[in-house]
């Protein structure tokens, strides 16, 4: 995460504004790399896999032990998208403060991938975790690659094999989605949040908790004993083989059903909204996260922790 004391927003915006960052025009390093800034670590590990050795990448969420939904911008979070090249947002409301910091710091020439618009969803999409989706990640290294060739136009065919090179990169990751598919469509599991849900359809898997109670869990909503009494059922009469839940985001109605999946014997997998650092790229992650499934749902084995 990029460092620098923690500010509201518009607190941050008013600094940018009264002149505190020099910088806002200068789209490049001083070593003559393009800027890009990430709102999420995910992203900019695609960036930096894109741009190679022409760009000099921030990831503002980067913490893997922190809740990315309490994000507060800094000051230096602020100077860094108001002088970068590139900007990457995830959309759906997710990291709504890098619509804060970018409205109230207009630049010409800023490319910004708002990877919602990109992968042309609606407003009313209810689950943002996109990067679960096995579709987004290409569409955002061409997109990236499309951009930092219209800055650095030279370097246009290094930037366009290099996103062609990550996504042939993913095929061992889909190669283990189709195989999950083919062998255990239908494969029963609950969760506490829509975290994994794009990655868990794409693998066949079928969902068992409603995508209401997902999203009030996800939203900070108390759930009503109804609900909670469906979970447990699901749990506690082996209902699923597994249970996903948000290991970056738990209180105690989550770790009930934590506690209660260990006690019946449903093996439970973790999964992150930030990419885990150090150790992993946005690849391996995914593979990590997939094998993760698989494991509980066919061998009975939890995963809680990378």
């Amino acid at each position: 995460m990029v460092s620098g004391k923690r500010l509201g927003w518009a607190g941050a915006l008013v600094l940018v504004a009264s002149g505190c960052f020099h910088a806002t025009t200068a789209r490049l390093t001083a070593s003559g790399l393009i800027r890009i800034v990430a709102a999420e670590n995910e992203y900019g590990d695609v960036a930096a896999q894109v741009g190679g050795r022409y760009v000099s990448v921030d990831s503002v969420e980067s913490n893997p032990s922190t809740d990315p939904h309490d994000y507060e911008v800094s000051a230096s979070v602020a100077g860094s998208v108001a002088s970068a090249s590139v900007v990457i947002e995830n959309g759906l409301g997710y990291d709504s403060f890098m619509g804060h910091v970018l409205s109230s710091t207009p630049a010409n020439g800023r490319q910004v991938i708002d990877v919602q618009k990109l992968r042309r969803l609606p407003g009313s999409a209810t689950n943002p975790h996109l990067w679960y989706d096995p579709a987004t990640m290409p569409a955002v290294a061409r997109q990236l690659a499309a951009d930092l060739a219209a800055d650095q136009p030279d370097h246009a065919a290094y930037f366009r094999a290099n996103a062609t090179r990550f996504t042939a990169s993913l095929s061992g990751w889909l190669t283990e989605i189709a195989a999950f598919r083919s062998a255990h469509t239908g494969a029963p599991v609950a969760t506490t949040e829509p975290v994994a849900d794009y990655l868990l359809d794409a693998m066949g898997a079928d969902t068992r908790t409603p995508s209401g109670f997902q999203d009030d869990i996800m939203n900070g909503v108390d759930l009503s004993p109804q609900q909670v009494t469906l979970e447990d059922r699901l749990i506690s009469q082996h209902q699923v083989k597994a249970l996903v839940y948000n290991q970056q985001v738990t209180d105690s109605v989550t770790q009930g059903f934590i506690r209660l999946a260990h006690h019946a014997g449903v093996p439970v997998v973790g999964v992150y909204e930030t990419m885990p650092t150090p150790g992993y790229d946005y690849q391996s992650w995914m593979q990590a996260e997939t094998a993760a499934i698989q494991k509980a749902v066919v061998g009975g084995v939890s995963t809680e922790h990378l």
